[in-house]
């Protein structure tokens, strides 16, 4: 049996189901982190939105919707100057941004905070792999 997209998400939205019933009691998921991995869509204000892609923002330059652990609601999170451009490929430059915003610490590992997701554009990695989501 070929396994594709659909069925991977079926089996683990089944996994997600018996693990909030208790059957897999076993296991120390976070079911949080699962769940906002798998659901890839949910409602903000009324519509529909992808949940953890950067996209092109309104006020700022990318934003991009999250599920808040603590309160369970989606979030916009906006970040990024419009004006400026993503210097990640001068390696000083991205050293010092890094640094600077404190990449690599608690305080930029919250993906409900902007310190995050920029964090996450000055990394190695192409920003057109990051906005489409590879």
């Amino acid at each position: 049996m070929k396994i594709t997209p659909n069925v991977f998400l079926e089996i683990i939205k089944e996994g997600i189901m018996l693990a909030e019933l208790g059957v897999l009691e076993q296991f120390d998921l976070d079911l949080n982190a699962i769940t906002e991995e798998v659901i890839s869509e949910a409602k903000y204000k009324g519509r529909e939105v992808k949940l953890g892609k950067p996209m092109s923002g309104d006020r700022k330059k990318y934003k991009v919707y999250v599920k808040d652990k603590k309160t369970g609601n989606v979030k916009k999170v906006e970040f990024g100057d419009p004006n400026m451009e993503i210097r990640r490929d001068n390696p000083k430059a991205r050293k010092s941004f890094r640094a600077r915003h404190g990449c690599g610490t608690p305080r930029a590992s919250d993906r409900t905070k902007a310190a995050f997701w920029s964090c996450r554009m000055w990394s190695a990695k192409p920003v057109s792999k990051i906005l489409k989501g590879k």
